[in-house]
């Protein structure tokens, strides 16, 4: 199976456990792997035989944006599952990092790493 990989989608958004995180906010970074199909875009060049990725990468802008949830977890299930919506995707590979965790004494990164199948 081929893929479409794209990484360091960045932005601020209000996604986070702590009521400061969904009210102040903070940064984000995803990376998607997105499995489909891609034999006929190598035979066509046409952009209409391949995903347009870059409708996946608002997709995932605007709900990093936009979502408030309290879970990162959730976060990365709403991408998956948004991203699958798309016919052409059979499956997707969700890395999203919490870049700066409000953890104390705590520099590193917080990464939830999920994989979704469309179901048919």
């Amino acid at each position: 199976m081929d893929a479409i990989e794209i990484t360091g989608i960045r932005c601020y958004g209000y996604t986070g456990y702590l009521p400061e995180e969904q009210v102040l906010g903070q940064w984000f970074e995803v990376d998607v792997t997105l499995w489909l199909d891609l034999t006929q875009a190598g035979k066509s060049d046409a952009i209409t035989d391949t995903l347009d990725y870059r409708t996946t990468i608002e997709t995932v802008k605007s709900l990093v944006k936009n979502a408030k949830f309290a879970l990162v977890e959730r976060l990365a299930e709403a991408i998956a599952s948004s991203i699958l919506e798309s016919a052409k995707v059979s499956k997707v590979r969700v890395r999203l990092t919490k870049l700066a965790a409000p953890i104390p004494e705590f520099g590193g990164k917080i990464t939830i790493d999920i994989i979704r199948v469309q179901l048919n």
